[in-house]
């Protein structure tokens, strides 16, 4: 790093010295268990993508969350390091971050009761809200072998290269279960009072430092603000946190929210950089470095984090899916071109907790860097590709990349297709960055942008490849009255919401469903813009005076009377996503919105919706009746180029339209890209 490489961020790019090693800067990236840890020939695909974030200058990586113990796995079968044999497995890992120029630290989880197993241990035999099973409650001993066994996998992990250890002690885990209230009614040293239930991370932290030596990272992750009844109030964080210094913590990270908790901490509706305050008040009480973290996805943000003494570094796990090259961009003033994680989950957390391998919706080459190459062209072509939404989008702008000539044409007079409407509804703000991402990269990759222009398939004859991607419009169902002047299609509603009256219907609760209720009930800034609306409105104290830093909630006043109609018989959002679909339930609910399953739509008039729920006829006296009833794909371009014998690709909307799905499109549309 050259001495003006810090110049454009100049907190964030500082080194951080350790005493006995130094940080090249204050960007940690933060655990994410991919679930590659248990994916066969999964080490040597961590390896490659743990290293290309090195390569890039992240300051230091921790891996995902890797048991002590058979009993502290968050799942049977999961990832563990109990003896030599993993330890051996951890080592390409270490050595190609080490050969990329990083520093690495192995994250030890103990996933206590939320353990998802019958194996699963706690202080006390209580029964987690999320898990089905009921922990066995540990006797003495066995609480001295669990340290024992934390002790032994920091000696492993010093043993397979790693710089350093992060101890799990936040989310709700098995060290929180011992701290908190809540989840341990012990009578025993390891209960009761605040200092015999934070004996048990104490000791954990001291017996680590005694057998690993001065020399070696030992990060305690430290929950600062617990989110759930009987959590830790801050006098007791503080607490922890200094006696955790003093028993030989290197660093100490923060902890936001159990994974129980009903609030919402890391997805896209919670502002920037929400909870850094509740780091920065800690930082007076400790005199090692702390880490801050949630959502902080650009370096701007870091920046302004660190330069208003919040913390000391701070931690990103989902940006480095969306962009390995995040810090190298940073440096060298490119934040334009850093493609921003959105937080949507949709590709990473969820599909964590689905048992799949955890990717990234803007970047579908997270996790899959050893499959999915986008290597330079022998022979470039001509590509047209028709359709400037996420699929068509995300293969142009990566057939560039490789070398190809392509041409973009999109029928309106700008890009994004249906991200376009995301980016106007409440709490998806962050999707204006992904049109952003792919503007900027349309001009680096030199492509064709042909605006306002409908293409027909004689203007493609030129072309070696066309890729259609012309997306979706919406489905008008077979209802009577459906062209009734109250009666909107989505589109429409979100473009235009000053056109909605204030008594709606929206017909079909999806996704879209959803967003378009979020969006006609909000009134005023949305709390995904503004950290003190989004505090009262879901009540977190971030001073954290009550245990576990909750408040009463302070619900909004919705904008318009909203009804969420869908025909299924089954909850309404069941088909949203696994780690966000409570929250939009949770939000619509506070603002009073009415979920009605089981609906069948009869006919629309002057006064409004007729329908019947469960059998019974009902009238509902709406100005409005939004139509949010699916989509149909647009791709009529398909069967004359196939007649004129031209090489054609679908994908995206185009080819199927069922449930909008930009996770699908944008991963279509790169490996596509890697095909052609």
């Amino acid at each position: 790093m050259t001495t003006d490489d810090n110049a454009f961020y100049p907190h964030l790019l500082a080194p951080l010295d350790l005493g006995f090693t130094t940080l090249k800067n204050r960007v940690l990236m933060g655990s994410m268990h991919t679930n590659l840890e248990e994916h066969p020939g999964g080490f040597s695909r961590l390896a490659a993508f743990y290293a290309e974030r090195a390569q890039a200058g992240v300051g230091l990586i921790v891996t995902g969350g890797i048991a002590p113990n058979h009993q502290g796995v968050v799942f049977d079968g999961a990832a563990k390091l109990t003896n030599d044999e993993e330890a051996a497995s951890h080592q390409q890992v270490t050595e190609a971050v080490h050969g990329a120029g990083g520093k690495i630290c192995l994250q030890i989880l103990h996933a206590g009761r939320y353990a998802y197993s019958r194996a699963q241990v706690a202080p006390s035999a209580i029964q987690a809200p999320i898990n089905p099973f009921t922990p066995h409650a540990l006797t003495d001993d066995e609480v001295e072998a669990q340290i024992n066994d934390y002790v032994r996998c920091a000696l492993l992990a010093q043993q397979a290269g790693y710089d350093g250890v992060e101890i799990m002690g936040s989310e709700g885990y098995l060290i929180n279960q011992f701290i908190c209230r809540r989840t341990n009614h012990r009578e025993d040293r390891w209960g009761g009072s605040v200092t015999n239930r934070m004996r048990f991370p104490v000791e954990i932290v001291r017996r680590i430092r005694q057998a690993v030596g001065d020399d070696f990272i030992l990060i305690y992750r430290l929950s600062m603000l617990d989110l759930v009844e009987e959590g830790s109030t801050h006098d007791e964080v503080v607490m922890l946190g200094q006696a955790v210094e003093a028993a030989g913590a290197t660093l100490i990270n923060t902890g936001i929210g159990w994974h129980e908790a009903r609030v919402p901490t890391i997805a896209t509706s919670v502002p920037r950089a929400a909870f850094s305050a509740v780091t920065q008040r800690m930082k007076a009480a400790l005199s090692v470095p702390l880490i801050t973290t949630n959502r902080i996805n650009m370096p701007e943000v870091a920046e302004q984090v660190l330069a208003e003494g919040h913390a000391d570094m701070v931690s990103m796990a989902r940006p480095f899916l969306a962009d390995p090259e995040w810090v190298r961009k940073a440096q060298e003033g490119r934040h334009d071109e850093i493609n921003t994680c959105i937080a949507c989950n949709q590709a990473c957390l969820d599909h964590t907790f689905q048992m799949k391998l955890t990717s990234c919706l803007v970047n579908p080459r997270a996790c899959h860097e050893t499959e999915l190459s986008l290597t330079p062209v022998d022979q470039p072509r001509q590509i047209a590709v028709v359709g400037a939404g996420p699929a068509g989008l995300s293969c142009a702008v990566n057939a560039a990349a490789r070398g190809h000539q392509v041409t973009l044409f999109e029928q309106h007079s700008d890009i994004g297709g249906q991200f376009n409407y995301a980016r106007r509804i409440p709490g998806k703000e962050e999707f204006h960055e992904t049109i952003r991402y792919f503007r900027r990269q349309l001009e680096i990759t030199g492509v064709t942008l042909k605006l306002n222009t409908r293409v027909e398939s004689d203007q493609l004859l030129d072309f070696d490849e066309v890729v259609v991607a012309t997306g979706v419009t919406p489905r008008v169902p077979d209802i009577a009255g459906v062209d009734h002047p109250k009666v909107m299609r989505y589109t429409d509603a979100i473009m235009y919401p000053e056109r909605v009256g204030a008594h709606v219907a929206v017909m079909g609760a999806g996704g879209i469903g959803f967003d378009v209720a979020e969006l006609l009930v909000q009134q005023g800034t949305s709390p995904s813009v503004d950290t003190a609306h989004f505090m009262r409105e879901w009540g977190v104290d971030l001073q954290a005076s009550t245990p576990g830093g909750l408040i009463d909630r302070e619900p909004p006043m919705p904008a318009r009377e909203v009804w969420l109609l869908q025909r299924k018989t089954s909850k309404p959002g069941k088909g949203l996503g696994k780690t966000t679909g409570w929250i939009h339930r949770s939000s619509l609910k506070m603002n009073q919105v009415r979920m009605v399953p089981g609906c069948d739509y009869q006919r629309i008039d002057d006064d409004g919706l007729h329908l019947t729920v469960n059998g019974e006829p009902q009238l509902l006296a709406v100005d409005t009746v939004v139509l949010c009833t699916g989509q149909e794909s647009v791709n009529e371009l398909i069967a004359p180029l196939e007649a004129l014998g031209r090489s054609v690709h679908l994908i995206g909307g185009a080819e199927l339209a069922a449930e909008l799905d930009a996770k699908r499109a944008i991963d279509q549309g790169m490996r596509l890209a890697a095909r052609l």
